[in-house]
């Protein structure tokens, strides 16, 4: 008579202990990685801008100072030389030494939050800011009368010449309104200087509510 074979029941502990857990912490996802600093983009643009605003100016001194207008663009644009006291567009023409230590302010304010940027749109306009600021102010510091009093150069008069037709208006100027309107419309997007976005803060805020 055959007997089938004996099948021992498996230890229990034994298994248990060899069987891993199978209910383990769920590891917590790590946080969206901040953008890259975007210093070098600030200091990049504002050079570049700050060498074009300087070397225009020079040239148009050393070639059109004391001529008449010259006509370019079939009289869109006229190039001609003025020694401006004011601010961007010949504003404030009395107030040359408050408009300088004013540049110096965004120029000193630039530079702390440039620190903090991670956008680049951001560092593009706070560049073409600085290098309007700079290039405004260096005119005030080495050209004539001097002491924070120079004259800044313009150049640039649009349709018209001597102003007529628009203010006259030189490199650093237009930098400025561009950088300005650049930062004004991320703003309007909701795209902040650290690279974050407004729009997905506030979600992210009503999802944790």
């Amino acid at each position: 008579m055959s007997t089938e074979p004996s099948h021992s029941e498996p230890d229990t502990e034994a298994a248990a202990e060899a069987t891993p857990e199978t209910v383990q912490e769920t590891p917590e996802e790590p946080a969206t990685p901040l953008p890259k600093r975007r210093v070098g983009w600030v200091f990049a643009v504002a050079v570049v801008f700050w060498a074009i605003d300087l070397v225009t100016k020079n040239l148009v001194v050393a070639n059109l100072e004391g001529k008449e207008p010259v006509k370019v663009l079939g009289g869109l644009i006229y190039l001609q030389v003025i020694r401006n006291p004011g601010a961007a567009f010949s504003m404030a023409t009395g107030m040359t030494w408050v408009l300088a230590l004013v540049a110096l302010a965004v120029v000193v304010a630039i530079v702390w939050l440039s620190r903090r940027l991670r956008s680049i749109g951001w560092a593009i306009g706070l560049g073409l800011v600085l290098a309007g600021a700079t290039g405004n102010l260096t005119d005030r510091i080495f050209r004539a009368p001097g002491g924070l009093q120079g004259h800044v150069v313009d150049f640039i008069s649009a349709f018209a010449p001597n102003g007529k037709g628009f203010a006259i208006f030189n490199i650093a100027d237009s930098a400025i309104c561009v950088g300005g309107a650049l930062i004004v419309l991320l703003s309007l997007l909701g795209k902040d200087y650290d690279g974050t976005s407004t729009k997905d803060k506030k979600k992210l805020e009503k999802e944790q509510a």
